[in-house]
Parts: structure tokens; C-alpha cells; sequence
């Protein structure tokens, strides 16, 4: 998606879901001036809410992540 996607659902443990989506919009090297494919199938986000009830809305929260300000090669032994 490009972005850090947080789980607000509340929901827990482990679910074996089988999602329907088009990924066309996330080919790589495609030519823009190649005839667009019409999907038969719908994006992720419209897959989310028609068959899961999920929907993703853009928002900001806080996120972890590792700084890394400084590294080098071990020593040989």
C-alpha cells in the first residue's frame, strides 16, 4: 500500500480469510501508453469492505521504527 497500515478492529486471534482483488494498479514496468486491462475483479480497497467489512481510511498515528545512527564491520578474530 505504501504506507504502515495500524489495526484499529479490535479484533484478535487468527483468521484463514480468501481475498478477490486486483492488483493491476501495482504492476511494475507496465507502459503507459499500453491499453489499460479492465479489471474483473475490484481493488483491495473495495475487496476489503464488500467481502471483509474492513475499510481503510488514511489517518495519522504513531508508529515504532529502529534508528540506526551508526555502524561497522566487525572485527576479524
Amino acid at each position: 500500500m505504501g504506507r504502515h497500515v495500524v489495526d484499529k478492529t479490535g479484533l484478535t486471534g487468527l483468521y484463514d480469510i480468501h481475498l478477490e482483488f486486483s492488483n493491476d494498479f501495482m504492476r511494475a514496468g507496465a507502459s503507459p501508453d499500453a491499453p489499460a486491462a479492465v479489471p474483473t475483479k475490484p481493488a483491495i480497497f473495495a475487496a476489503l469492505q464488500q467481502q471483509l467489512g474492513l475499510k481503510l481510511t488514511a489517518g495519522r498515528a504513531p508508529v515504532e521504527f529502529i534508528v540506526i545512527d551508526h555502524a561497522e564491520r566487525p572485527s576479524e578474530n
